[in-house]
């Protein structure tokens, strides 16, 4: 299957980077290529991009359309959250913005046998870099009832969290849950009639919840978001999109420390803390697509891009 993913927000993303075509930037979540391509074309022989991604078919698919311009463009397969590392590697110390587009993309949840998707009826795996362990089969057959009702309650804020997590471990003690339409049946069962008929799949939240388990998205998100700042180059822009309030909060949140980060009491006449602006924040309020691209790419829905640009110091 070819690696098709819609890029969310492609225009205002790339016009939110402010790009410089003798600068350097990271795509920090390369999946297809649609960031890094349209980053790519706005770049002069002195530019750099460097792409990264964990996924596998990712680097290849993108690898092969970045393929054009050459010595400019470096793919590179790890998790953006080893960015420093990876370009510490190239004898970068900073650069002139990055994107990430956070979430799942489109050619996962489409490939029935990476088990992302609740539309098909395939082995539980859910892990968007291959070589790891840990699966969605390994959460849902090994993890305690209570650990299973703290990740669907807070990564799926489904308020069905706790019947969902008891239906699932009374299942488990028959037979191991293999598939992902095994655990459509459970969650289905741990919903009632009425509620169902409601807002969307019933499997939807918790699918959401066990695959933000599986690739620990948040932790990686907050562990890496201040590091990310630093890295960018005085008037540098980090781009977020995200997919879903819990990471929309994070970024915001580490957004607004990085603009303002002094604890000083309101009342205080003059900073003594000494923490000082990293930059400022470009969105006050997120960008959401708009009519157009609601209507040619219904996953654009719940997306919100924030910008960040380091001070010009």
């Amino acid at each position: 299957m070819a690696f098709k993913h819609t890029s969310v927000l492609l225009e205002e993303t790339i016009e939110g980077l402010n790009i410089k075509p003798d600068g350097i930037y990271v795509d920090g979540t390369l999946g297809g290529g649609g960031h890094s391509l349209e980053i790519a074309k706005r770049l002069g022989e002195g530019g750099r991009l460097i792409g990264i991604d964990q996924d596998e078919a990712a680097i290849e698919a993108a690898g092969g359309r970045l393929s054009e311009f050459g010595k400019r463009i470096s793919v590179v397969r790890s998790n953006y959250c080893n960015t420093r590392a990876v370009l510490s590697d190239m004898g970068i110390t900073g650069i002139d913005g990055m994107v990430l587009d956070l979430g799942v993309s489109s050619y996962q949840l489409d490939t029935r046998e990476r088990g992302f998707s609740y539309r098909f009826d395939t082995p539980l795996d859910m892990r968007m870099d291959m070589r790891q362990s840990l699966s969605a089969k390994e959460i849902v057959n090994e993890y305690d009832e209570m650990e299973l009702f703290r990740i669907i309650r807070d990564y799926g804020e489904d308020k069905f969290a706790k019947n969902i997590a008891k239906h699932i471990v009374l299942a488990r003690q028959k037979k191991p849950i293999e598939t992902t339409g095994e655990l459509n049946e459970i969650i289905k069962a741990a919903i009632p009639a009425k509620m169902r008929a409601e807002g969307g799949h019933p499997s939807k939240r918790t699918f959401q919840a066990i695959r933000i388990e599986c690739n620990r998205e948040l932790e990686v998100l907050k562990d890496s978001l201040g590091e990310l700042i630093d890295l960018l180059n005085p008037g540098g822009r980090l781009c977020i999109i995200t997919f879903h309030s819990l990471e929309d909060r994070i970024v915001k949140t580490a957004f607004r420390q990085a603009a303002n980060p002094c604890t000083c009491p309101p009342g205080f006449p003059v900073c003594v803390c000494g923490k000082v602006s990293k930059g400022k924040v470009i969105t006050g309020k997120p960008i959401l697509p708009g009519k157009e691209e609601l209507e040619n790419n219904s996953r654009s829905k719940s997306a919100k891009l924030r910008i960040f640009e380091k001070a010009a110091f």
